[in-house]
């Protein structure tokens, strides 16, 4: 009687909370159907490198690696990597992580003149027992595993820095000044990956470290139940781990979109400046499926898989005008 009034108990609180608890039926199974989805329009050509991978019998880890990279050495993505808007004092700053199947991670947090962070990050998980390393450690550790020290300020960022000085606006991370590049993939032998890489937001005080370096607030992988990404906002997303809530919500039953709505929600429920600000989730779940969910319209996600290539604008909380 006490275990089955217990068990009452727990169905009624999971209800009220708008929890659904595990089902048996809804099984995590393995697919031999390759798919990478991606945050922002610039995955579309990531997507192509990773899909590279996938399509002949890579491993996710490498498929992201392979990805993010194209965005990272690209000058006119001015949100990641090289060619990223510098900090308020004319710093290009960069942050990243990578995830595996087996819960391996790496992170790198405030880079500098290292144009692929993603792959620092990888050296971090492959060589070292450590998750993350930060500003001149992290640098020191690139050269020391043969990066080359670059010059990141492109001189079309340096002159929007300059412009910026006159007026030292602040710069709200919204639709206009989204960041990020988010990549999660599904290899053939059913294993997922992710990837997250940004240069942060545009001037903003140095030293500040957003939520794509941090494993459960921007990128967040369980090999049994799906993966998740962000984008946006950094600190909304830190302040409710955002990515590892949405692969909560997958594991407890909820299809890919409906857990990053639910994240959405959560932070709209928590956090009552939400509606100046764009926050966007992005899942992958075991079985290949895919689905996102953002504060405010605007917030777009590239997909590949064996039926080619497609830009999906996701479905938001707050309407447009």
């Amino acid at each position: 009687m006490t275990t089955r009034r217990k068990f009452l108990q727990l169905s009624a609180l999971t209800s009220a909370l708008g929890v659904l608890l595990p089902s048996s039926a809804k099984a995590s199974t393995k697919s031999n159907s390759p798919i990478v989805v991606s945050t922002w329009e610039h995955g579309l050509p990531a997507n192509a490198a990773a899909w590279n991978v996938l399509s002949s019998g890579g491993l996710a880890i490498d498929a992201v690696e392979a990805g993010v990279r194209i965005p990272e050495a690209d000058p006119d993505v001015r949100t990641v990597g090289y060619g990223g808007y510098p900090d308020s004092e004319g710093n290009v700053t960069l942050d990243a992580c990578i995830m595996d199947e087996n819960m391996n991670c790496g992170s790198v947090a405030y880079l500098q003149g290292i144009k692929h962070p993603i792959s620092v990050a990888r050296r971090v998980m492959d060589k070292t027992p450590h998750v993350m390393l930060v500003g001149e450690g992290a640098k020191a550790f690139a050269l020391q595993q043969g990066f080359i020290e670059e010059n990141l300020l492109t001189a079309e960022a340096k002159a929007d820095w300059k412009n910026w000085l006159k007026t030292r606006k602040v710069q709200q991370i919204n639709i206009e000044n989204h960041d990020t590049i988010g990549m999660l993939a599904l290899d053939k032998k059913g294993n997922l990956s992710g990837a997250c890489t940004t240069s942060g937001a545009a001037y903003k005080l140095p030293g500040r470290v957003g939520d794509s370096p941090i494993i459960g607030s921007g990128l967040y992988v369980d090999n049994e139940v799906g993966a998740a990404t962000a984008t946006g906002m950094g600190e909304l997303m830190m302040k409710t781990v955002g990515c590892h809530l949405v692969v909560e919500l997958m594991r407890q039953g909820a299809s890919p979109e409906e857990a990053c709505k639910g994240a959405v929600e959560r932070i709209a429920l928590k956090l009552g400046d939400y509606k100046v600000f764009q926050v966007g989730f992005l899942a992958l779940n075991k079985q290949g499926e895919y689905g996102a969910h953002c504060i405010q319209p605007g917030f777009n996600y590239a997909v590949h898989d064996g039926n080619g290539a497609q830009l999906i604008d996701g479905k938001s909380l707050l309407k447009g005008a």
